[in-house]
């Protein structure tokens, strides 16, 4: 009778889907109707005109930003590229369509057709066709894109045109977040990649059926977009009164800390803060006191996910977790909160922080359901409370907590040479290498080297450019690296990247720590197929408690807001989306 109830409601999920043809919804239901003029978020007095100018950190060396290797520019997604549908800022997971006018998902769940607008053209005036989204998805299942897109993408197992305006996608099974994934794709002209390659690394101007083109540009120093006169999509609800700027202009800094003062100076236009101390200390000054340059923080409902110093598995010493679990023991986020953050962050305790997704207290009877058959191969502290960092607010204390990481190592096999520094029976010394992307972590690295300097542990941090640092990470060629697992509202098939067996040996992905668990896999498994809200709950706080109890990094921290300053040249909607980044709302301002 349960099975019955669920296959009920799994099809009445999917006839929702197919009765709401101009978007669609993971819970069935659609905020705006069929008739809807625009996001609430966006406004209809945005007026076209002025230049938008950005700042980007590092360079570029191609036009593709779906392939491995080299780096594209920013901004080339959403002002070049388009997708079938355009996902919601105000609504966890629903889409509405752009290239693709209606949508349909059939009643087994097993298929979704969409239909595109006949008036989509890529930006040379040739006609977007279904012949052109089935190159796009095959294109990203080949070994031509980068692996993300294989994985992402893998349970669509056919591309099948009905008609020059019509495609179908088939799927492995029925999955209620398949379709809504299937309007992600973005759509590639078949003419331009066929004499262009797709993956060949180089700076030829790229061609899409998005808003702008790429007007001219000087690799590594600036590149500009220019807004395109008969852009398609002007009249698509989706796209009512977003990118108004007729250029955006985006110049290239090695240094945040030059960018911080180009931005002072009037080089560019915004800034979205990351770093605390330049929160603090660096925005102020007459210009912020006169009112020409705002700063302010915007409230959001984004889930913060989980930033952390990652332990890299594939590397021996981090295979066994007593030695993980004293390197998390010395880490004081109390102090640097206090003494580097000024207080402004709060711990990351979850791998779904600031989310209902996140585990709590002890497993729910529907956890347990899930955690039981894998009772064997999970640590009975899943079982219990979730675990939590360590802290050194009284009555704990640093002190405290180093002497429990020193037991922990000495279990491990670990003993202090000759030179203070720990090594095992085989003569390997506990000596790592932190790889940095940028010279902002060194601060909050130093006092942390210099807690495990105590235990015995030499910890040196080294900052590269930005090229050799993705290089590296793609290559999984670090000891430990600072690494952010961003969460939706609607996690999906994106965690078998982040956590999944099959993802850790493939280049580029967001395996980063190298996790290869079965009990890890299975949990995975059970979230990206959830039939309901309520199992996907389920599921992503079962996962969690595995993943915190694996100590596979030392957490970070995370704001509720974001932290944003800009040249008061902008007029903006009323008000802002609820899960959003500042970048993407900025694309529906316009010049005062």
């Amino acid at each position: 009778m349960r099975h019955l109830l669920s296959v009920l409601c799994l099809l009445g999920l999917l006839l929702n889907h197919a009765e709401a043809d101009h978007g669609l919804s993971l819970d069935g239901v659609l905020k705006y109707p069929h008739d809807f003029k625009g996001f609430d978020y966006t406004s209809p007095q945005a007026k076209p005109g002025g230049t938008l100018n950005l700042h980007a950190l590092g360079s570029f060396d191609k036009m593709n930003p779906y392939t491995l290797k080299g780096s594209a520019p920013d901004l080339l997604e959403p002002l070049i590229f388009e997708h079938l549908m355009v996902q919601a800022q105000d609504e966890p997971f629903s889409q509405y369509g752009l290239l693709a006018q209606k949508v349909e998902v059939a009643a087994d769940g097993l298929s979704v057709t969409f239909h595109l607008d006949p008036a989509a053209r890529f930006s040379d005036d040739s006609p977007l066709t279904a012949e052109d989204v089935k190159f796009s998805l095959e294109t990203l299942q080949s070994d031509q894109a980068h692996p993300f897109y294989q994985s992402y993408w893998r349970d669509i197992t056919a591309a099948e045109v009905v008609s020059p305006h019509t495609i179908r996608f088939r799927f492995r099974q029925a999955n209620r977040e398949l379709p809504l994934i299937a309007g992600e794709i973005p759509v590639f002209s078949k003419a331009f990649f066929t004499k262009t390659p797709f993956d060949q690394a180089n700076l030829t101007l790229p061609l899409g059926s998005g808003p702008y083109v790429v007007e001219e540009f000087k690799a590594g120093k600036i590149l500009t977009y220019k807004r395109h006169p008969q852009y398609w999509g002007n009249t698509r609800p989706v796209n009512r009164g977003m990118y108004a700027f007729e250029r955006i202009v985006l110049k290239f800094y090695k240094d945040p800390v030059v960018a911080l003062e180009g931005f002072k100076a009037g080089e560019f236009d915004f800034m979205h803060e990351n770093n605390s101390k330049q929160w603090a200390r660096d925005y102020e000054g007459p210009k912020f006191t006169q009112g020409q340059i705002k700063k302010e923080t915007l409230p959001h409902k984004r889930g913060a996910g989980m930033q952390g110093l990652i332990f890299n598995l594939r590397r021996p010493m981090f295979q066994d977790i007593r030695v993980r679990k004293a390197m998390g023991l010395a880490f004081d986020f109390e102090w640097s909160n206090d003494n580097l953050f000024y207080g402004q962050y709060t711990r990351s305790k979850s791998y779904f922080s600031n989310s209902e997704l996140a585990a709590q207290g002890t497993p729910s009877p529907e956890e347990l359901a899930l955690l039981e058959p894998l009772k064997d191969k999970l640590d009975p502290v899943v079982f219990g409370p979730v675990p939590t960092p360590p802290v050194t607010t009284p009555p704990h204390s640093l002190r405290h907590n180093l002497r429990e990481a020193a037991k922990l190592l000495k279990e491990a096999g670990w003993t202090l040479g000759d030179d203070e520094v720990l090594t095992d029976g085989k003569g390997h010394r506990l000596e790592i290498e932190a790889l940095l992307a940028a010279p902002a972590f060194e601060r909050i690295l130093a006092p942390y080297a210099a807690n495990l300097e105590k235990l015995g542990i030499r910890l040196q941090y080294r900052t590269v450019d930005t090229s050799l640092y993705q290089s590296r990470v793609h290559d999984f060629d670090y000891d430990m690296i600072v690494n952010g697992f961003d969460q939706s509202q609607s996690p999906g098939n994106e965690q078998r990247d982040m956590w999944h067996s099959s993802s850790a040996a493939i280049q580029g992905s967001h395996n980063r720590i190298g996790i290869q668990d079965p009990a890890v896999d299975a949990l995975v498994e059970k979230l990206i197929y959830a039939k309901n809200r309520p199992e996907l709950i389920t599921a992503c706080r079962a996962l969690d408690r595995v993943l915190l109890a694996g100590h596979y990094l030392v957490p970070n921290w995370h704001l509720t807001y974001h932290r944003i300053a800009y040249w008061d040249r902008f007029a903006r909607p009323e008000k802002p989306p609820l899960f959003y980044s500042p970048e993407g709302w900025l694309l529906s301002w316009w010049m005062k």
